[in-house]
């Protein structure tokens, strides 16, 4: 039976929305976490309604995910599920015992594997930078953590008494001939070295150059002429919620 799903990805500032009818997704919106009601009536209204329609939430935002979810109670009764709580995401695990990942973290590593089958390193770039190892038997292994481009504006605004509020903008060249040509350089340029580093480090460490997937909101802005990354998947959060719905219809109907 074909996948109807709205697949809701709830970020720490913004709330992602996909509609998969018959296994394809056919249409996307995203919202501010503390609206989406009109984002998620229309979606909503291309599965409702049809057969198996769902609803499964991913999220590193519990009170958001919790007030969406009772939107969306409405247009799928008794269908709205949770991931992990309700539905195990679909990736295989090597971490410390006592470790908790954001959902959106391993949503991008199903999603990655499940379209490359090969050792990868997830990027998504938000309000945080996450970068992230799945080795060739589709397990994930963890990675790092560090600021997004915003939050490095702000604190260097913030931290710096003669540093001033820099509006982003794409640097033209790696010398910043001004104060904030210099900060939105160093920013760029200290991202994107920072996941080659780490990327080259995961290649070390595990004898084999893993594929680059980016994915986020500064994913284009950072990434897309940059040879490193191999493709950039806007989708990637939730296309790994229909990955997860996908495996647990299976093992339902196994």
């Amino acid at each position: 039976m074909p996948l109807n799903l709205l697949a809701i990805s709830i970020g720490n500032t913004r709330a992602h929305f996909g509609a998969f009818v018959d296994d394809e997704l056919d249409d996307t919106a995203a919202a501010e976490v503390d609206k989406g009601e009109a984002e998620l009536e229309r979606l909503a209204g291309k599965i409702a309604g049809r057969p198996n329609a769902m609803c499964l939430v991913g999220s590193v935002h519990p009170a958001a995910a919790q007030r969406i979810a009772s939107l969306a109670e409405r247009h799928f009764p008794d269908t709205v599920y949770h991931v992990e709580k309700d539905v195990p995401i679909a990736i295989g695990r090597q971490l410390d015992p006592e470790a908790i990942v954001g959902d959106d973290r391993l949503l991008n590593a199903a999603a990655a594997y499940d379209v490359t089958k090969q050792a990868c390193a997830i990027v998504d770039a938000g309000t945080a930078v996450t970068v992230d190892f799945v080795d060739g038997a589709g397990t994930y292994h963890g990675g790092a953590i560090l600021p997004g481009m915003a939050m490095m504006l702000q604190s260097l605004a913030r931290g710096g008494a003669q540093l001033p509020e820099v509006a982003w903008d794409r640097p033209q060249e790696a010398i910043g001939h001004n104060t904030q040509e210099a900060v939105r350089s160093g920013i760029f340029h200290g991202l994107r070295g920072a996941v080659r580093e780490l990327v080259e480090t995961f290649a070390e460490s595990t004898s084999g150059y893993p594929l680059v997937v980016a994915t986020g909101g500064d994913a284009e802005t950072l990434f897309d002429d940059y040879p490193l990354v191999e493709r950039i998947v806007p989708d990637l959060t939730l296309q790994g919620i229909a990955v997860t719905a996908r495996s647990a219809k299976s093992a339902a109907e196994s």
